[in-house]
């Protein structure tokens, strides 16, 4: 068997130390005897995923920790991502945005920029139902799709085609470059779409979003499932947020192109699914999203076929975002005992470079990610071990890899792979 490649990114696990923890972070508050046990067999270091002093989303995150940097305004937005990774038809001039349902009051403060995280499958389908049979806006084709949780895709035809060069309604995320960008917390009110430059073709983009999101407000505001959610005590989900605008099928080079290795993707959402099919990646999905043992099982098989396995394990980033730092941890636990230590005692091999990151930090304090660096493993029967002996902030710290970029993290495990 020759060496092959298993890389996983566990979705938001970086931190800060948290009172609630004693001043540790999750990681370091977690017990982790499998990440330690292959953390004490690794060489490790830092990684500012997109660059220092960026807060990124996960899709650019994502692209960078693969090895894809992109010059400055030219990468094409998370929304086309998204509307690939959800199956849906997209072609050029298309106008693709990302979309959370959302709560707002009357004059579209916004209350909760998920609707209490609590959507339902079924109540998710009504409402965008009811979204594609009721907003009409005259020589554009609507279609809304969606994707999982408080999250959907909304794309935009029209005759003559459309620009993405528009700014969020998500007041929680600025467009730069294309990227979306954490801006800071704060009191928050939807905002309207602004062309960024003097194409016609933006103008009447923004126009056309902003038309949709007043729309689709009237839609929702009254539509029976968020009466009978209120009711229920639970927050109505009233509104569409939007970010991320693309226009453009991505053209990148796929993963076999840049290094020579054919791989699987193991991911659930729709961006890491999206991202797998545009750089080449067959992609797979496990039977749901904490269940790890299926993840396991799946990283077995798919090593017998492919060079590497990328696998995205979402977990830890929602009680980052929820600001819960306990349930962090113990979702950091669940996750060390459902999935590396079967990993290890299962799949693990002397002819297996194992890495594990992260995409991006998702601090409990601030609930939002950030721009903090966030520790790297490379842990191999070949490489000697640098003396850390946990996956954690501190420990990565000193270690021998030192802080690099995230384009740089696979072309590390390159070299580890051919070292002898």
């Amino acid at each position: 068997m020759k060496r092959k490649l298993l890389y996983i990114l566990l979705d938001g696990v970086g931190d800060r130390p948290h009172p609630d923890l004693n001043n540790l972070t999750p990681l370091e508050a977690a017990k982790t005897p499998n990440l330690d046990k292959l953390a004490s067999m690794s060489k490790s270091g830092l990684v500012y995923t997109v660059g220092k002093g960026i807060a990124p989303e996960s899709d650019i995150a994502v692209f960078c920790m693969l090895g894809y940097e992109f010059e400055e305004k030219g990468y094409m937005g998370r929304g086309v991502v998204e509307a690939i990774g959800a199956g849906m038809d997209f072609k050029d001039g298309d106008l693709a945005l990302r979309a959370n349902f959302a709560t707002v009051d009357e004059e579209l403060n916004v209350i909760d920029r998920r609707a209490g995280r609590d959507i339902r499958d079924e109540e998710a389908k009504e409402l965008i139902r009811a979204i594609n049979e009721r907003v009409k806006i005259e020589g554009v084709e609507i279609s809304a799709i969606h994707t999982v949780a408080h999250r959907a895709v909304v794309r935009f035809r029209r005759e003559g085609g459309l620009s993405a060069n528009i700014s969020n309604t998500d007041p929680a995320y600025k467009r730069i470059g294309g990227m979306g960008v954490v801006k800071v917390a704060g009191k928050m009110k939807v905002e309207k779409a602004l062309p960024l430059d003097d194409d016609p073709k933006s103008r009447v983009s923004a126009k056309i979003v902003n038309e949709f999101t007043r729309q689709a407000f009237e839609v929702l505001k009254d539509h029976p499932v968020n009466k009978k959610r209120m009711k229920e005590g639970r927050l109505p989900a009233n509104i569409l947020l939007m970010r991320d605008a693309s226009d453009t099928l991505p053209k990148l080079p796929t993963m076999f192109e840049k290094y020579g290795l054919n791989f699987a993707i193991i991911a659930d959402m729709p961006v890491e699914l999206g991202i797998g099919r545009i750089v080449g990646m067959k992609a797979i999905r496990s039977k749901a999203i904490d269940d790890y043992r299926d993840k396991v099982d799946i990283v077995k098989r798919a090593l017998e076929d492919y060079d590497a396995v990328y696998v995205h394990i979402k977990g830890p980033d929602e009680p980052g975002h929820d600001g819960k730092a306990i349930l962090k941890k113990e979702v950091i636990e669940r996750i060390d005992k459902e999935f590396f230590k079967p990993l290890i005692s299962e799949v693990w091999s002397e002819k297996i470079l194992v890495v594990v990151s992260s995409d991006h930090a998702t601090p409990c304090a601030l609930k939002a990610h950030s721009d903090d660096p966030v520790p790297v493993i490379y842990s191999a029967s070949w490489i000697k071990s640098d003396g850390t002996s946990r996956f954690t902030e501190r420990e990565a710290e000193r270690g021998s890899i030192g802080t690099i970029r995230g384009i740089d993290v696979l072309k590390q495990a390159i070299e580890f792979m051919k070292a002898e």
